[in-house]
């Protein structure tokens, strides 16, 4: 695995149009976000999609979450409705990932056999930064073995196979916490998928 070491929470043009040239093909990017260390496959790939389900042992049935640069790229990848919208505009960057129809554009492997996929814009400028270069949403699942605590820091990477990750983007430890908060809007209104960093009577009050 090669390593670029980024100033905390600071881009760098060149390591992450890099980054981006690997994920164009089919490669593997673990990166800092405003939670934890992530991996990073582009998700209209299904062949590296794969390649992450094998990394973490992270069974097939379980979607992948993607992260985007911002409302309008995620656009790209999910379907939103006008709860959606607001939901984003609350909280987006930031730790809330929303539950979506996905595109067509999106592998199946992404979606682990539904029809949906978990997005959000996080609030780190080196995440954002690589899907923009991309010009579409990266993957972002937790840097770790199935079951594992979360990579808050590069070299807790050394808990995965290293050799299977073609790049780290090492910019220091991630602030680490809760995860993000995950939220799903259906008919029957909105849905606590999993809790987080943002409190669940935020996200109801925000859609009152």
């Amino acid at each position: 695995m090669t390593v670029i070491t980024l100033a905390s929470g600071v881009s760098d043009r060149s390591a992450v149009a890099r980054a981006a040239a690997i994920l164009r093909h089919g490669g593997v990017v673990a990166f800092p976000t405003d939670t934890f260390y992530g991996l990073a496959a582009d998700p209209r790939n299904d062949a590296a999609v794969s390649r992450i389900y094998e990394i973490k042992g992270r069974p097939l049935v379980a979607a992948m979450p993607l992260i985007a640069a911002s409302r309008a790229q995620a656009d790209g990848a999910a379907v939103f409705d006008a709860a959606a919208e607001r939901l984003a505009a609350s909280f987006w960057p930031g730790p809330l990932t929303i539950v979506l129809p996905a595109t067509p554009a999106i592998a199946p492997a992404v979606l682990g056999g539904g029809t949906t996929v978990a997005i959000r814009v996080p609030a780190h400028e080196i995440a954002r930064a690589l899907a923009q270069e991309l010009g579409f949403p990266i993957t972002s699942t937790s840097a770790n073995r199935s079951g594992d605590a979360p990579a808050v820091t590069g070299a807790d990477l050394a808990r995965l196979g290293r050799d299977d990750i073609d790049l780290l983007l090492d910019a220091g430890p991630c602030p680490g916490g809760l995860p993000s908060t995950m939220v799903e809007i259906d008919a029957h209104g909105p849905r606590l998928v999993r809790a987080g960093a943002v409190a669940w009577e935020r996200v109801l009050r925000s859609l009152e």
